[in-house]
């Protein structure tokens, strides 16, 4: 099954469950807001004022009976566009930025249909609310690359809406007919007369909204296609965008949290004498309830220095009795023994083939916890009142968050606000099906208001809360019997994953884990491209380690273990690599083919002669519905590959901004880098994590990555996505070069090399 389907179906169990309160913008129920729309709208202020109008714009803007009435929140301007009197447009983005570019992309689209002057343009994030859920999921979602993918029509459409409103309120004030008036770059013409958006902007928000709008034809487009720079550059250059850590309210507080060293373990004893001392620090609070029963205690201080300082003075005896302590050198012990039992069949393909081969190849790969590592860790600033709370923090998935803080805090999801804030990265973190950090903000927000206090609270985590408090990419052992026969095909082909499943025991396991098969972990095996008779079993570890999706979730380990295989087959029967993967991949995967074939072409590969001590290694994987094809240039130095040159071939579809494709393939595949390199992994010990920062645990830096030349195949059909797809191929790219030097395909990640 894939993302898309499975998230489908979790948009609609969602929308009638106990989470289908946290639809409804909370502010709804508060008149006064109504109010304010209504007065600020009669007088002009912008096409639209407030966020939570999407909710309600239907009632309290469009005449009755009005073909509008028809239409979803989702569908409605006002939701998204607010023109200035001075014409500036600001633009709501219904997904998270955390550094890909969505707001910008998102922004070019409707953008481009409303005929705004993008000199004039500005993007910002949308909170909690009806009209900004995934209009294709059905709830609030950031992930699986699916920000332009899944709403590029539903932007486009809404540029076209207000683009209607405005002529028509413009033919109105005229005395012309609609198709009488151009636009363009942010103003409105006929004949002699010209005006810009804001001019009108009063009158056309009291037009009924249309149900239907003819879209440009795409050989028109001004903005979409052309390459863009971010639209918040300016503000990240200057340092003036503000993310979570930065929030600063009246009277808040800051407060930092002492978890347990084991996942689940709870507070036997506090000794916060020396705390109570430290300037700045208000309160010490136990706090129950956080993620796998664990419990924990909180430093509430001025600031986070106090903070920091009272933490550390803070002396905690944890009660760890009855937990599982994951030691990764006994799990991997496990996994093996796991690998040679039966485990569920993921796919039909039959494997008996392979004892009687002529030819065999066996392997087995190992693949580490990886952390996240945002550049800006956890944080999450709440108020609560007693019966509404307002948070502020980069909210990847609100529906499900919302339901679980209103959970904790006894009050109804209705009642819970989420003001989005960029993030400084996420990679998945962000969107936890427990909530843990929401729910930890909450647990904290209401044990303070137990103790006789009020006012807003900013929870942070430090770089090392982040690196040790676990949701990590899962560790796997991936076990490949292949049966080849005297012509060098291959017959038959036995796969064995054993990995945590992400979603068993999660609130989506219903709906996301099918017959004992998480589709996370399989995917890029059971969906392969290649014409091969993969029998595919899966088996569920279990260990005390929470575990989440992680940039391209489970291609992570699939893609490296399907793309050295297929050049390892190659090796064995003597044939090009290249024409290897175009021989499987056959006539009906022209998108793989024309990926392939673009990073073939602009690489050299085949065509120039490389220097002494060099090899070409090649990948090609298709995950989110793009594909990304790698032809590395590397070589061994000091026991070490070294990269020379990358080159990217992209199939995206119809590709927006090719800025931002470059950028996130760039910034994906100095990922992929960074789970070559040595020490980039989490290991645990007696159940603690044993790293705590980067000085521990490795990431790439830009001194890793080489001359990257991205080039994107064109295309008319409708976009995908970009954030994640370019990270699975690159890391087995890199190991076929290196197998190509030392005849031994790396077995494992990060990097091993005798």
């Amino acid at each position: 099954m894939s993302f898309e389907m499975i998230m489908r179906r979790v948009g609609k169990a969602q929308a009638s469950g106990a989470a289908d309160a946290a639809f409804s913008p909370s502010p709804a129920a508060d008149p006064g807001r109504r109010q304010f729309v209504k007065r600020a709208t009669a007088s002009g202020f912008a096409l639209a004022i407030l966020p939570v109008a999407g909710a309600w714009q239907a009632e309290a803007q469009t005449p009755a009976g009005a073909a509008a009435a028809a239409l979803k929140p989702t569908d409605m301007p006002a939701a998204f566009v607010e023109i200035a009197k001075d014409g500036w447009v600001t633009i709501q983005s219904n997904r998270l930025d955390m550094g890909q570019g969505t707001e910008t992309g998102l922004a070019m689209v409707l953008a481009e249909e409303l005929d705004a002057d993008w000199s004039k343009v500005r993007a910002v994030p949308a909170p909690l609310g009806a009209a900004y859920i995934d209009p294709a999921f059905g709830m609030h979602l950031t992930g699986g690359s699916t920000a332009i993918k899944n709403s590029y029509k539903q932007y486009r459409e809404l540029g076209a809406r207000a683009r209607a409103m405005l002529i028509s309120a413009a033919a109105a004030a005229w005395g012309v007919r609609p198709e009488q008036i151009t636009v363009s770059a942010g103003r409105l013409t006929s004949g002699n007369r010209s005006t810009d958006f804001g001019a009108l902007a009063d009158a056309a928000m009291k037009l009924p909204v249309p149900d239907k709008v003819t879209l440009k034809d795409p050989a028109t487009f001004k903005l979409i296609g052309q390459p863009q720079s971010r639209i918040d550059a300016g503000d990240v250059a200057r340092g003036a965008k503000r993310y979570g850590v930065d929030m600063d309210l009246p009277g808040m507080k800051t407060v930092l949290v002492a978890r347990p060293p084991v996942f689940g373990g709870k507070v036997a004893k506090v000794d916060d004498t020396k705390v109570r001392s430290i300037k700045g620090v208000s309160d010490v609070l136990r706090i129950e309830g956080l993620d796998r029963g664990a419990q924990a205690v909180a430093i509430v201080a001025d600031g986070f220095w106090s903070a920091s300082q009272g933490r550390d003075a803070l002396q905690v005896d944890w009660d760890l009795a009855g937990l599982e302590r994951t030691d990764s050198a006994k799990q991997l012990a496990e996994y093996r023994e796991l690998a040679g039992k039966p485990g569920v069949k993921a796919t039909k393909a039959d494997a008996s083939k392979v004892a009687g081969a002529a030819r065999k190849i066996s392997a087995e790969y190992v693949f580490p916890y990886l952390a996240h590592g945002a550049m800006e860790p956890l944080n999450c600033t709440i108020q609560f009142d007693g019966a509404k709370c307002t948070l502020w923090y980069g909210a990847q998935m609100h529906n499900v968050d919302a339901a679980s803080v209103a959970k904790v805090l006894g009050i109804d999801a209705k009642d819970v606000a989420i003001n989005s804030l960029p993030s400084g990265g996420g990679f998945g973190r962000r969107a936890v099906p427990s909530s843990d950090y929401a729910v930890e903000a909450a647990q904290i927000a209401k044990a303070y208001r137990a103790a006789g206090r009020s006012g807003p609270l900013r929870v942070m985590w430090t770089r090392e809360d982040d690196m040790k408090g676990g949701y990590y990419r899962p560790s796997a052992l991936h076990r490949a019997e292949i049966g080849l026969d005297s012509a060098g095909n291959v017959i038959g082909w036995k796969h064995v994953i054993v990995s945590q499943s992400i979603l068993t025991g999660s609130p989506f396991e219903s709906f996301m884990v099918k017959d004992g098969i998480d589709a996370t972990t399989v995917e890029g095996i059971a969906d392969t491209p290649y014409a091969l008779p993969i029998a595919l079993e899966v088996h569920n570890a279990k260990a005390n380690v929470p575990v989440l999706w992680w940039r391209s979730v489970g291609h992570t380990h699939t893609a490296y273990v399907m793309e050295t295989l297929i050049d390892e087959i190659a090796r064995a029967t003597g044939k090009d690599p290249v024409a290897l993967r175009r021989e499987l991949l056959g006539a009906k995967h022209k998108r793989h083919l024309a990926a392939l074939d673009l990073a073939v072409a602009k690489s050299g590969y085949g065509q120039r002669q490389l220097a002494a001590g060099r090899a070409w290694g090649v990948a090609v994987h298709e995950s989110f519905d793009t594909v990304v094809a790698y032809v590395v240039e590397a070589s061994i130095e000091a026991k070490a590959p070294v990269l020379h040159r990358i080159t990217a071939g992209v199939h995206c579809n119809l590709c927006i901004n090719p800025r931002s494709v470059e950028t996130q393939v760039q910034g994906a595949a100095l990922m992929a880098i960074g789970t070559t390199l040595p020490g980039s992994e989490i290991t645990l010990k007696d159940g603690v994590v044993e790293q705590s920062y980067f000085s521990e645990y490795t990431v790439a830096r830009m001194r890793h990555l080489p001359p990257i030349d991205v080039h994107i195949v064109p295309s008319a059909d409708p976009p995908t996505g970009v954030g994640e797809p370019g990270l699975p191929p690159l890391a087995p790219a890199i190991a076929n070069a290196v197998a190509k030097l030392t005849g031994q395909t790396p077995r494992a990640l990060p990097l091993k090399l005798a």
